[in-house]
């Protein structure tokens, strides 16, 4: 199967360079030296033999594809690799190496350690999204659209209010994250059944002192078959992928042809299709929705995977490892797209004007009601405008005038109350223009400037 045609043009280019298989080896390495500079810290290994591992170990080639195979027999990287360090070494430090460590622990700190930097990526990414939906928000705070509920039009609201939405969304599931990059993610350190067998109470030393040299975080204690801290993660990134997921799916449906409310940024060649030449496709929303649509599905493995049996999961751990380093890979993807989406985000407020006034201006057919119960009562109230909704609609004229038309009408009938239970009322002296004005969408935006208001102040906190 192709990856680099099917996969990867999902995921982060920048973040594929820095997590591949040689990069992998590469922290299994620096966990086994770091393991080797401790164990020698504190006098378990002769001076000077982490340095010598060292300086044998951090220029050999390692055969990447050799370990790939040696897995089908060991079940996961580490036995490989392990065994081919050992052999690249010299034969009085072949006994330093790989000391009170288990398998589990140096796959489980590698992948630690080579997403630890990704994280940083990831904050970097949202604060871009965030800036630019606060730009966004203060350039159409104002600018009224129709809010659309089931996909119908419903009332009018601001653009800077939809934005506000993207940002808040992002930036939840931004901070969420962030409290697990300032927590750190966990070294992995206990050996064959997680209790550092043969190190006695100096385990724990180690563990700690091996997460420092690693700059990962020290555990409580190890956590072979505790697998919250993977859940912790992936479940922070699936929440990035469905705020992203969720922002994708607006601005797509609002740059279909008949809406044309906003476009994705232009770029050479971006959008184009393969046999319409004059189709502009939303691409970078298709790239977003499906790196995220696979980062939900990658979510339910990971969870499913959670309840590992006693001391080592017999396959569920071994289920993580490809699903957690894609989702990471995926969602940095996701959000360069996003980012890129949004700094350049074309929004067009006359075509937002011209579909609020697609119905003639009927979308206020329910203040107008409000506006006359006081007058007719509550049901013929909605009766009356409901019906003037359907009149403008058909005919394609200005509600205003179709009301006002209406309402001539209900003063000339000799009564109501034979129609109703309510007592008979009498319909109100509005002129066309006090009922133009009372129909304008851009006039019943309800809280949507102090909503944009809040939300920036809430977005500018941190």
């Amino acid at each position: 199967m192709s990856d680099a045609l099917l996969s990867h043009p999902f995921m982060s280019q920048s973040a594929l360079e820095a997590c591949r298989d040689d990069d992998l080896v590469a922290s299994m390495l620096a966990f086994e030296l770091a393991l080797a500079r401790v164990q020698e810290g504190v006098g378990a290994l002769p001076a000077g033999s982490a340095g010598r591992m060292a300086a044998a170990l951090e220029h050999h080639d390692f055969d990447t594809a050799a370990i790939a195979r040696g897995i089908a027999s060991g079940g996961n990287a580490a036995i490989p690799f392990v065994k081919a360090g050992r052999a690249a070494l010299p034969d009085e430090l072949k006994a330093c190496w790989h000391q009170g460590a288990t398998s589990q622990d140096v796959v489980d700190s590698a992948l630690m350690h080579l997403l630890t930097p990704r994280l940083a990526s990831l904050d970097g990414l949202l604060e871009r999204c965030r800036n630019a939906v606060l730009a966004l928000m203060r350039d159409h705070e104002q600018t009224p659209m129709v809010g659309r509920t089931l996909m119908q039009q419903a009332l009018p609201m601001t653009f800077g209010v939809k934005a506000a939405q993207w940002g808040i969304g992002l930036e939840r599931a931004r901070r969420r994250l962030g409290d697990i990059a300032a927590e750190g993610l966990p070294v992995q350190f206990g050996g064959a059944v997680g209790v550092h067998s043969g190190w006695g109470e100096q385990g724990v030393e180690l563990m700690q002192a091996l997460a420092e040299e690693l700059g990962l975080s020290c555990p409580v204690q190890p956590w072979h078959t505790d697998r919250q801290p993977i859940h912790a993660l992936q479940t922070a990134l699936d929440a990035v992928a469905g705020a992203l997921e969720s922002l994708a799916l607006d601005v797509a449906l609002l740059t279909q042809t008949e809406v044309g409310e906003v476009s994705e940024p232009s770029a050479p060649g971006m959008g184009e299709s393969s046999s319409m030449p004059h189709k502009r496709n939303p691409v970078r929303c298709a790239l977003i929705r499906g790196a995220s649509r696979r980062v939900h599905g990658h979510t339910t493995v990971i969870i499913g995977a959670v309840a590992q049996p006693l001391e080592r999961g017999l396959g569920e751990w071994h289920a993580e490892w490809a699903p957690l380093s894609e989702s990471v890979l995926l969602v940095e993807g996701a959000l360069e797209q996003a980012a890129t989406l949004l700094e350049g985000l074309e929004v067009h407020p006359e075509r937002m004007a011209a579909n609020l006034a697609l119905t003639g201006g009927a979308i206020m057919a329910e203040p107008v009601a409000r506006l006359l119960t006081p007058h007719l009562g509550s049901d013929r109230a909605k009766a009356l405008a409901a019906e003037a909704a359907e009149t403008a609609r058909r005919q394609g004229r200005p509600y205003h005038e179709v009301l006002h038309e209406v309402l001539k009408a209900e003063a000339g009938e000799p009564s109501t109350a034979e129609q109703s239970s309510e007592a008979p009322r009498q319909p109100p002296d509005i002129s066309v223009e006090q009922l133009k004005a009372a129909t304008d969408p851009a006039l019943y935006i309800g809280s949507s400037r102090q909503q944009v208001s809040k939300a920036r102040e809430w977005l500018e906190q941190r």
